[in-house]
C-alpha cells in the first residue's frame, strides 16, 4: 500500500510541477512578422495569440484579400514559433522530473503542455 502512497505523492508533484510550468509558459512573449513586418503577430507560449498589430499602409479595403492572407502568414508563423519556444522550455523545466527522462519518449505538447 505504501508504494500507491508514494506513486499518487509523486503524480501530485508532477502535476503541481506541470501547472506551474504552464503558467510560465503564459508569460513568454514571441513576436512574428509578415509582409516585411506590416503584419506583426503576438503569441504566448502556451500558443495563444495576445497581440495583433496592422501596418496602417496595408489596410485598404478594396484589397482585404492580401490583408488577410497576411494576417494568417503571421499567425501561422507566431504559433510555429511559439509551439518551438514552449517545447524547448517545457524540456528545461521538466529536465530531471523523471529519471531516464519521459516513459517511452513521451512528448509533453501532445498533453497540452
Amino acid at each position: 500500500m505504501q508504494n500507491m502512497a508514494d506513486l499518487f505523492g509523486k503524480l501530485t508533484e508532477f502535476q503541481k510541477m506541470m501547472e506551474d510550468a504552464k503558467s510560465k509558459l503564459s508569460e513568454l512573449e514571441i513576436e512574428a512578422e509578415a509582409g516585411g513586418g506590416m503584419v506583426k503577430v503576438t503569441a504566448n507560449g502556451n500558443k495563444e495569440i495576445i497581440a495583433l498589430k496592422l501596418d496602417k499602409d496595408i489596410i485598404n479595403p478594396d484589397d482585404a484579400e492580401m490583408l488577410e492572407d497576411l494576417i494568417i502568414a503571421g499567425v501561422n508563423k507566431a504559433l510555429n514559433e511559439a509551439e518551438e519556444v514552449s517545447r524547448e522550455k517545457m524540456a528545461e523545466m521538466t529536465k530531471g522530473m523523471l529519471p531516464g527522462g519521459m516513459p517511452g519518449g513521451m512528448d509533453l505538447g501532445k498533453m497540452g503542455f
